[in-house]
């Protein structure tokens, strides 16, 4: 008869294989994600502050305009004209009816600019169009 030898038990062992896997795959996800988010929100444009603004939800697939202090207007950190935008929105307005926009105008750019890039939006048959704006800093009340 054999009997087993319980002096000895077998150490359970750690399988990294798996761990490297999972670690992997998590850093390939953020990394993914920060480059889509960077390129989203151009740190140059610095949206005016307004007392009433609101927070709303991020809706799937909307575009982001910016327009920079000196008129530049840029999509995914691609400077474009007037004739390209009006390409690039029509093309968009085309595929999906009710595409959103959020126009990211500077502070101190003229109205004009901006004026420019809402009429490229209706031009090429976007109505859903979104002002970015931020609250003012909250300062801390005296007692």
């Amino acid at each position: 008869m054999k009997f087993r030898d319980h002096s000895n038990p077998k150490t359970a062992e750690l399988q990294l294989a798996p761990m490297i896997d999972v670690v992997f795959l998590l850093l390939i996800f953020f990394i993914v994600s920060w480059n889509f988010a960077r390129f989203e929100v151009d740190p140059d444009v610095v949206v005016p502050e307004v007392e009433t603004s609101e927070q709303t939800s991020r809706v799937p697939g909307e575009i982001i305009i910016n327009v920079a202090g000196d008129g530049q207007v840029k999509i995914s950190n691609e400077l474009m004209g007037r004739e390209k935008l009006l390409a690039k929105l029509s093309s968009l307005a085309k595929r999906f009816p009710d595409q959103p926009v959020i126009l990211r105008g500077h502070k101190s750019v003229p109205f004009k600019h901006v004026m420019v890039v809402l009429d490229t939006c209706q031009k090429a048959g976007i109505w859903n169009v979104a002002f970015a704006a931020e609250q003012p800093a909250t300062t801390p009340a005296k007692p």
